[in-house]
Parts: structure tokens; C-alpha cells; sequence
């Protein structure tokens, strides 16, 4: 089978770029790969579903870029599409005294972000929004929200494959491309496929997929796992909508949270930590080759030393219920373990680096033949169809 593009991976980054590629050049010939039996299986269909704002991302970031760019365009498109959201607003909260030079500096990025309606919050003026949470100051951020994101994921190949009759392929884990003077040969376990050009956008295994063509990269990813509590429906009340930390600047994960979430209930957490296995979504999951790939990788042993406190500190609440509650209560007082339910979690791809730098912005990186998204960790799924338009606008260009 003979096509122009075809593109490793159907999460919502994938489905967006051949999407996008297909708005802006309807002629090409596009596949999409896809090694489940559906698609939007992995990262795409196991977050949280928030619609993100941009307050934390650097100024001029591709992060900040495409996250406020894709904001809008997400919103657009669910409502062109009648896709169901809902702009729910988002506090964070400061607890402590020390926090509050970081949520100034959050507030001045937000606003050097465009975020011109964010307000800051005293008090009493947190209680108005969220009248159960424990905190001395905040930020309320109205344009976050909350959105199905498979649903979303299942309109843009609808309207890939439907409207502009581009072809997606499940059950097709590649395991091998052989790039050729022509271009490359993509062999599955069922087919082989020939295209003029790669793309990459296999999310936990963009580092297994980029090696075919630019050897082993300079980046490794590594899984981390993100355990959630859903609230007992009976305590739901006790959070509106969603409830934010103060991230700390010394661990690149946000902290726990709560989300409501469009299908109902709210989720509680995530933590995060080490996963034995790329789609290790649960703590008995192992993978003993994977496992070693991370630990056996120098970034990750400098990372390993370098967070050592924090990490097993994470790994103890994830055992202990009562550790993870408290953390919980941090922000909201009043729940206590037995309003816990046990809810779902997910895996973050997360790109290390040889000298032990955890990527926060997107990567990606040119071959002859290949391009190659490294690293498209959260606000990946808000920014998608700005992300995808930035790929497709660099494919096209190969044509």
C-alpha cells in the first residue's frame, strides 16, 4: 500500500496533524497507524479531560504558543461539531505563606500569556468559588473547562476518513521502517506500507519509532503513572468545579488536584510515579525490558538521584490511601479516606534527556524522511489541533 504520509500513532496529536494535513492538502495520500484496535487508547483516553488555559507555560514556549492558539481552536471545533464542554473556571491555591511569590509570578505569566481575565483572590474571595477549600490566597482563571477528549478524537477521524477519505489502520504496530532513496517501508506484524514520508507521533514509544530513522536520539522516553480517586457522589459538593495547587518549581508534575468531569463525578489526584512499563497503568504491570530501557538510560539515573525524596514520596502515597488523602486535604479540609473511591490512571510520556533534563516543551525533530514528535507532554490535548497544524505545515512543505 502505497501512500504520501503516513503517520505512526492515533491519539489526538496523530488524528490532529493528519486532519490538519488534509485541510491544507486535500490531494495527498494519508495513512494512519494505529497498534490498538481503536484509537485515542492510551494518553488521549486516560487524562483528565481539562481544557487548559496556558497560565503555567513560558512566554514565546512552543508550549504557551500552541496551547493558547489551539485553546480556540479546540472550542471551535466543539462547537461547530456539537461537541459537548464546559468552561468551568479553575482556582489555584496558595496554602502557605511561601507559595505566594510563586502564584504572583503564575499570575504575571498569565497575563504575559494573553490571559487577560484572570483575577487574583483573597480569602474570602476563594470561598465564593470553591467555599470548601483551604487557602490564604488565589488565582481564578475562567477559561478552563473540561471536554471529552475521545469524542474529540472520534469527530477528527470522522471527518479525516469521511469527508477528505484518508485511511486510518488499527491492530498495525510498526516494528520496523527500512528508509530507502524513495522513501520508506513500514512493516507491521499484518502489512507493509510504503510512504514518501514518516511521521511520528507514537506518544510512549516516539523514542522506540525514531531510532529507525535518526538512530538512538538524544531523548529517552520515560512512563510515569498517574493514580486517580474518583469523590463518593455524596461529597461531590464539596468541589465546584476544578481546584488546583501551586505547582512546585522543583518537581515538574503539578500536584495533586480535583476535576469535575464532563461525564460526571470528580476525579481526585493524580500522583505520579515511575512506571515499570510504558503502558504500565497499574501497579502489578511490569515489563522487565522496558524497565531496564529507563533505568539503564543516564538521564534517568541523574533524574533518579536528582528527585530520589520526592519520587518515594510519591510511591508512599501511592500505596498508602491515608498519605494521599492528606495530601488531598492540603486543599480540601473536609474529605476524609472514606469519601475515596479507587478511579483510573494514566500514563504520561515523559522525555528525559542524557544529561537528566525532563523536556517540559514540545520536540520535534527533521530527518530526510521522517519527522519525529518527541515530546507532547499536557497541554498536549487542549493544544492538538494547533500542534497538528504546526506538523502539517512542515509536511506540506516536503510536497
Amino acid at each position: 500500500m502505497n501512500f504520501d504520509v503516513v503517520i505512526i500513532g492515533g491519539g489526538i496529536v496523530g488524528l490532529a496533524t493528519a486532519l490538519k494535513t488534509k485541510e491544507i492538502r486535500p490531494d495527498l495520500k494519508i495513512c494512519l497507524l494505529e497498534k490498538e484496535n481503536d484509537i485515542a487508547k492510551h494518553q488521549t483516553g486516560n487524562n483528565s479531560g481539562v481544557i487548559h488555559s496556558g497560565i503555567y507555560y513560558k512566554p514565546g514556549s512552543l508550549k504557551a504558543q500552541n496551547c493558547l492558539n489551539g485553546y480556540q481552536k479546540l472550542l471551535n471545533f466543539c462547537e461547530e461539531h456539537a461537541i459537548s464542554y464546559r468552561l468551568t473556571g479553575k482556582i489555584i491555591v496558595a496554602t502557605e505563606k511561601r507559595e505566594l511569590p510563586r502564584l504572583e509570578d503564575l499570575f504575571v505569566r498569565g497575563q504575559a500569556n494573553g490571559l487577560t481575565k484572570i483575577k487574583k483572590l483573597i480569602k474570602e474571595e476563594l470561598l465564593e468559588y470553591e467555599p470548601h477549600v483551604n487557602g490564604i490566597k488565589g488565582i481564578h482563571i475562567p477559561y478552563s473547562g473540561i471536554v471529552d477528549y475521545i469524542q474529540v478524537s472520534h469527530k477528527m477521524s470522522e471527518i479525516f476518513t469521511q469527508k477528505y477519505s484518508g485511511i486510518i489502520r488499527t491492530n498495525q504496530k510498526v516494528q520496523k521502517i527500512e528508509f530507502r532513496n524513495e522513501g520508506a517501508v513500514l512493516f507491521t506484524q499484518n502489512d507493509e506500507f510504503t510512504a514518501k514520508l514518516v511521521v511520528n507521533t507514537a506518544g510512549l514509544y516516539s523514542d522506540k519509532i525514531a531510532k529507525f530513522s535518526m538512530g538512538r536520539p538524544e531523548l529517552q522516553i520515560v512512563p510515569f503513572r498517574g493514580e486517580y480517586y474518583t469523590l463518593k457522589p455524596e461529597k461531590e459538593y464539596l468541589v465546584k468545579n476544578l481546584i488546583y495547587p501551586v505547582p512546585d518549581p522543583d518537581f515538574p508534575f503539578l500536584g495533586v488536584h480535583f476535576t469535575h468531569m464532563i461525564s460526571g463525578g470528580v476525579e481526585a489526584g493524580p500522583n505520579a510515579v515511575f512506571a515499570f512499563k510504558k503502558e504500565g497503568y497499574k501497579k502489578t504491570d511490569v515489563s522487565v525490558l522496558e524497565l531496564w530501557e529507563s533505568i539503564s538510560w543516564p538521564g534517568f539515573q541523574k533524574v533518579m538521584w536528582k528527585y530520589t525524596g520526592m519520587g518515594l514520596g510519591e510511591y508512599y502515597r501511592s500505596f498508602n490511601k491515608s498519605a494521599f488523602t492528606a495530601a488531598l486535604q492540603k486543599l480540601v479540609p473536609e474529605i476524609v479516606k472514606d469519601d475515596l473511591v479507587p478511579g483510573n490512571s494514566g500514563v504520561r510520556a515523559q522525555a528525559c534527556d542524557r544529561n537528566g533534563k525532563l523536556i517540559d516543551d514540545f520536540y520535534i525533530t527533521e530527518t530526510p524522511k521522517a519527522i519525529n514528535v518527541l515530546n507532547a507532554p499536557s497541554p498536549a490535548a487542549t493544544a492538538s489541533l494547533s500542534i497538528g497544524e504546526t506538523i502539517a505545515e512542515i509536511i506540506v512543505k516536503r510536497f
